[in-house]
C-alpha cells in the first residue's frame, strides 16, 4: 500500500462507514456502526471465485474506465460470503486497482464487522460502479447481513468507494471539506431540507442527520451532486428501506476545497 492511502488512514478513521443500526425487533444484527477504511494495511483475504463483466471489456488502447464485477464467496467458519463487488476495467491500471482493491476492502470490512457473530452477507441489487467520471469513479457496495440463525429480518449494509482518477487517490471527507466541520454542518442542513421528499418524511431521524463523520461518510460523486447513502435505521425505520438523498453540488461548493469542486461534478 502506498505512503499516500496510509496518510488517508491515519487523516480520517474511515472512507468508508457500514452502518447495521438495530432495533428490538433485530436483536443479533450489528449493534454499533461498522467504521471502514478504503484500504488494508495486509492483503485482503478475499479469494474470487468467479469473474462476470456487466459491460464489454475496455477498448485496446484502455484509455476508458468500463464497469464489470466479481463474484466474491467463502466461509470464515462464522461468517459465510457470496456477493457480487462492483469493480472497473479499463483506464489507468494504478487508478482501477486502487478502485478495486477499495471496494474488496469494504466486503472484507463487512465480514470483520461482527467479531464473534455468526451470520451470512449476500449481495443485493444497489451494488454499483454508480458512476464514471471524466476524473472521478464512485462505487457503491450494498450486502445483506443475516444472522445465523435467521433474525427477525436481513439488514442492509451500505459502503461507498469515491476515487480521484487523477492521482488514483480516495476521496474522503477531509479531502473534499477543509474544515470538515464546516462541511458537516452544511450537509446536515440541506439534508432536513431534502429528507421530508422522502420515504422518511418530515418525521425523519433527526439524529441520523447530526452533523458527525459517521452520519455522511456513505456518499457518492455524481455529476447531478453528492449523494448520501443512509444506512438502514438511520433516518426511519427499517420498512421505508434506504433512503437517498442528492445535494447539488451548488449547495456545498463553498465549503468544498477548490480543487475538488471539477473532480467530484466530473
Amino acid at each position: 500500500m502506498s505512503t499516500a492511502r496510509k496518510l488517508a488512514l491515519s487523516v480520517t478513521a474511515a472512507t468508508l462507514v457500514v452502518v447495521a443500526a438495530c432495533s428490538s425487533e433485530t436483536e443479533g444484527t450489528p449493534s454499533a456502526a461498522l467504521e471502514s477504511s478504503p484500504v488494508h494495511s495486509g492483503s485482503p483475504t478475499l479469494t474470487p471465485t468467479s469473474t462476470a463483466p456487466s459491460v464489454p471489456p475496455a477498448n485496446p488502447e484502455g484509455t476508458e474506465y468500463t464497469a464489470t464485477s466479481v463474484q466474491v464467496a467463502g466461509d470464515t467458519g462464522t461468517v459465510r460470503y457470496d456477493v457480487t463487488v462492483p469493480q472497473v476495467e479499463g483506464g489507468d491500471a494504478a487508478v482501477a486497482a486502487e478502485f478495486n482493491e477499495s471496494m474488496r476492502a469494504a466486503l472484507q470490512d463487512q465480514i470483520d464487522g461482527a467479531p464473534g457473530q455468526s451470520f451470512t452477507l449476500e449481495s443485493r441489487d444497489e451494488s454499483e460502479v454508480a458512476h464514471i467520471g471524466s476524473r472521478v469513479l464512485s462505487g457503491l457496495l450494498v450486502t445483506s447481513w443475516n444472522a445465523d440463525p435467521p433474525g427477525a429480518h436481513p439488514t442492509p449494509l451500505v459502503a461507498t468507494v469515491v476515487v480521484d482518477t487523477d492521482n488514483g487517490q480516495p476521496i474522503t471527507l477531509n479531502t473534499l471539506f477543509p474544515d470538515l466541520q464546516a462541511g458537516l454542518d452544511r450537509l446536515s442542513g440541506e439534508a432536513a431540507l431534502l429528507l421530508p421528499e422522502t420515504a422518511a418524511g418530515a418525521e425523519f431521524e433527526r439524529s441520523g442527520i447530526e452533523p458527525t463523520h459517521q452520519n455522511f461518510a456513505n456518499w457518492l460523486a455524481t455529476p447531478d451532486g453528492m449523494e448520501i447513502r443512509f444506512s438502514d435505521y438511520q433516518v426511519g425505520p427499517h420498512a421505508i428501506g434506504l433512503v437517498t438523498v442528492t445535494i447539488p453540488w451548488d449547495r456545498v461548493q463553498d465549503v468544498m476545497a477548490p480543487a475538488m469542486v471539477d473532480v467530484v461534478s466530473s
